[in-house]
């Protein structure tokens, strides 16, 4: 029953979080005059990819390094199979030149860098580490600097500047929402999962995973359904490249990650590469510059494919 209430509770929190970050994602992104896709790759990435990073570093520092290896990828595969798939299933998203410029690239060099870094020895050293988070510092750079909007942005009532203090309050309520309600939902699944008896790698791989991405869907959807179509899109390319590069960057500065069930190195890792190349043609397939609900069935057809081959 215990479990139950957490998972209830987990999803209160995560729908609140969502919102109160959204807000201030348009909020600031009005005083500051910065494309929304721009916000949705920064700020709220970095909100929404804090459960990856608390789970992550305590994972490794208590000597479960595939949980937190395996929270990143499962994470990874879950925003774009799971995720983006549902919020296409809600509405299409009209995509620019920077999207197919910047941020997918971006995305697949931060996925090959890291595949680059662990597949040959299977560790993430500390070195390699310090590479990802300095990367990741002048990508910012770069964006903050340079960066065009790369969805079609739709002008709504919701477009009111708020007080700055208001921006920044509705951003640490939302950051902390989203953080407590992951960590209640993750604690409820695993401890229902332990309660039938399932395997602690499959957990890491889906369950814990899936739940560390509810944060990106709850802002995603939201964000959808408030027509900011431009966050929704840029969040979730955004909390893949912070994942990768903040998370598992950080957590290899702590402490050195060694990959234990070698399934991670010949199986889940290609899945990430799989699914963010094929990100790729849907964006011009069959229509150009453009996501739409066939590609949702695609995308969510390609997930169940990797829980079902993952779990048997």
């Amino acid at each position: 029953m215990q479990n139950f209430l957490f998972i209830f509770l987990g999803l209160i929190f995560l729908i609140a979080g969502g919102n109160w970050l959204l807000k201030s994602a348009v909020a600031l992104s009005l005083r500051l005059n910065i494309p929304k896709i721009v916000i949705g790759m920064t700020i709220v990435s970095f909100a929404t990819s804090a459960p990856e990073l608390i789970v992550s570093i305590k994972a490794a520092t208590d000597g479960f390094p595939d949980l937190a290896l395996g929270n990143v990828v499962g994470s990874n595969i879950a925003n774009l199979g799971l995720v983006l798939a549902v919020i296409l299933l809600l509405g299409s998203i009209e995509v620019r030149k920077g999207f197919y410029t910047t941020d997918w690239p971006m995305m697949m060099l931060a996925s090959l860098l890291f595949f680059g870094f662990i597949f040959f020895d299977g560790e993430l050293q500390r070195y390699e580490g310090i590479i990802m988070v300095v990367g990741l510092f002048l990508f910012l750079v770069y964006l903050l600097k340079y960066q065009k909007t790369a969805v079609v942005e739709e002008a709504h009532e919701d477009d009111v500047p708020l007080p700055l203090y208001k921006a920044i309050l509705f951003l640490g309520l939302g950051g902390v929402a989203l953080w407590s309600g992951s960590e209640l939902l993750v604690n409820g699944a695993v401890g229902l999962a332990n309660n039938y008896g399932v395997s602690e790698r499959i957990i890491g791989i889906t369950i814990v995973s899936v739940g560390t991405s509810i944060p990106e869907l709850a802002a995603s959807i939201i964000a959808i359904v408030k027509k900011e179509k431009a966050i929704s899109l840029g969040n979730l390319i955004g909390s893949n490249i912070f994942n990768i590069m903040a998370v598992l960057g950080i957590t290899s500065i702590i402490t050195p990650i060694r990959v234990m069930d070698q399934t991670l190195l010949s199986n889940d890792i290609f899945w990430m590469l799989g699914i963010s190349f094929l990100i790729f043609p849907l964006v011009f397939f069959p229509k150009g510059l453009r996501l739409g609900w066939r590609d949702g069935l695609v995308l969510l057809l390609v997930y169940a494919l990797f829980i079902y081959f993952t779990t048997h």
